[in-house]
């Protein structure tokens, strides 16, 4: 049978992994003992970070939900002037790979299946490598990708193109050939100017509204694409 794509680039959080559950609540607790009980400080991380405390949850404005792990540091940095960015990027890296975890499919069968029929499979993340590896590992997954790269494995970060082309390139792919997987603008960006197809998911912050323009098709959640992939 032939399918559309011959691989798969996944974003991580957001497509693989619930937004919210992961990274609002990490963001919380962070906040909190970040702040240590100091409420005035509390709520200048929140309002840096665009983080609605009532709601525990990121406002969609927040640069941190498709940013790199060092643009989150800087985010931070604003409320917290006596620690350097390097070494609140640390920080954020360590607490992060031990976020809470809610996978968008069961993801073990899911990507079974898609290897099953010869499709290519890789994630790249604005977050750090060690993050993904981190979060991959603790789903069981790891193993099952082909290609795993952060902002920080040496091709850049989303919206460039250059890690999707480093997937295509690795795995020997036709980058018109694979499909860039991802909830954020900044993924399909990256995809389209890539010159790969692009698959929008809503497992994130963004609205169909927001990806649809730059995506090729949108759907609810990853689970979708085995019916799509049929040419």
């Amino acid at each position: 049978m032939s399918r559309k794509v011959d691989g798969l680039l996944f974003d991580k959080d957001g497509t693989l992994f619930d937004f919210h559950t992961t990274w609002s609540s990490w963001a919380g607790h962070i906040i909190d003992n970040l702040s240590e009980g100091d409420a005035a400080l509390r709520m200048r991380l929140a309002d840096a970070m665009h983080y609605n405390l009532v709601q525990g949850q990121f406002a969609p404005t927040s640069p941190i939900i498709a940013g790199t792990n060092r643009e989150a540091a800087e985010c931070v940095a604003q409320a917290i002037t006596d620690r350097s960015v390097e070494e609140l990027e640390d920080y954020l890296m360590h607490t992060s790979s031990t976020a809470p975890q809610a996978e968008t499919v069961p993801l073990a069968p899911f990507l079974s299946s898609l290897a099953e029929n010869g499709v290519s499979l890789g994630v790249m993340t604005n977050d750090t490598e060690y993050g993904a590896r981190a979060h991959l590992g603790s789903a069981g997954v790891t193993d099952h990708f082909d290609f795993i790269a952060g902002f920080d494995s040496g091709f850049g970060a989303k919206p460039s193109p250059d890690p999707c082309l480093a997937f295509a390139r690795a795995l020997e792919l036709d980058p018109a050939r694979v499909a860039m997987v991802g909830d954020s603008t900044h993924d399909l960006l990256a995809g389209r100017a890539a010159g790969m197809q692009t698959i929008g998911v809503l497992t994130g912050t963004a609205l169909e509204a927001d990806l649809a323009p730059f995506a090729d098709v949108v759907f609810p959640d990853i689970g979708h694409i085995p019916a799509w992939l049929p040419a």
